[in-house]
């Protein structure tokens, strides 16, 4: 599965612990974030997760339009519920939205949907490429 690790910057550390976390079952994926991103949870976890090296609102961009060419299966984004952007409309999500991509917002959805990948209840995505 093609998996992206997003977070807003106050939850940029909850996402590395995360990561940490579940470590082993992402191991077994591709794992895609911002450049900034992929390297504090490379560093953290010796995960490969390869950057997309772009500010995060052009990164917002290239990840909703690979979703719309259905190339990535889930996207895990920890947004800050303070941040003031946080109540306009975010073009990732909606693309998720609008060709059925799963995705989790909180970290409690985000433990929910990377044990569900382990489990394989999202290999349906494999059928759509």
């Amino acid at each position: 599965m093609k998996i992206v690790l997003l977070a807003d910057n106050r939850k940029n550390e909850l996402l590395v612990n995360f990561c940490t976390a579940y470590r082993q079952i992402l191991s077994r994926h591709d794992v895609f974030s911002v450049t900034n991103t992929a390297k504090l949870i490379s560093e953290a976890t010796d995960l490969k997760v390869i950057g997309v090296s772009t500010d995060i609102n052009g990164s917002f961009e290239q990840f909703a339009s690979r979703i719309m060419f259905n190339e990535i299966d889930a996207v895990l984004y920890l947004r800050d519920p303070f941040a003031d952007e946080y109540a306009a409309p975010n073009l990732l999500l909606k693309a998720c939205d609008t060709n059925q991509i799963p995705y989790a917002t909180n970290i409690a959805s985000a433990e929910i949907m990377v044990l569900a990948i382990d489990r394989g209840d999202l290999d349906w995505r494999d059928l759509l490429r």
